[in-house]
């Protein structure tokens, strides 16, 4: 068998701001911007990386949900406890510096974990948890 990760999703409160932060800030190319209903997917990815995307959606958008459901993600979301991803580099402390200087709100600054990964993470602009890795 042989898998990929093709497409993951995160959800976003706000497009334009998820857009000014994964592209801008993290140097993903934007691959698609899709509205409808006037909600909008947006995909993103790592340039070097073409068949890897993340889909930047709204967190509601599934006509299966309920109104409580609704208000339950929105106040994950809040928290910024409803979704995460985690990312790699192997300029942890360059990466750092330049997402300390876009304002993204620290949660953890590069620390070496117990158990042998040196990390940081921040939130997105949506509250997501954007875990980056050292990469060896």
């Amino acid at each position: 068998m042989n898998l990929t990760i093709h497409w993951t999703f995160l959800p976003h409160t706000d497009p334009d701001a998820s857009v000014a932060f994964y592209r801008d800030v993290l140097g993903f190319e934007v691959r698609n911007d899709v509205g409808y209903g006037g909600l909008r997917w947006i995909t993103v990815g790592p340039p070097e990386q073409p068949g890897t995307s993340i889909v930047l959606e709204p967190p509601s958008a599934d006509p299966g949900l309920s109104e409580a459901e609704r208000r339950t993600i929105a106040e994950l979301m809040a928290k910024g406890s409803y979704a995460r991803i985690v990312l790699g580099t192997t300029d942890l402390d360059g990466t750092f510096e330049r997402v300390l200087a876009s304002g993204a709100e620290v949660v953890q600054e590069p620390t070496e974990q117990p158990f042998g990964v040196r990390d940081c993470a921040f939130r997105d602009p949506s509250g997501n948890l954007v875990r980056i890795n050292e990469l060896g």
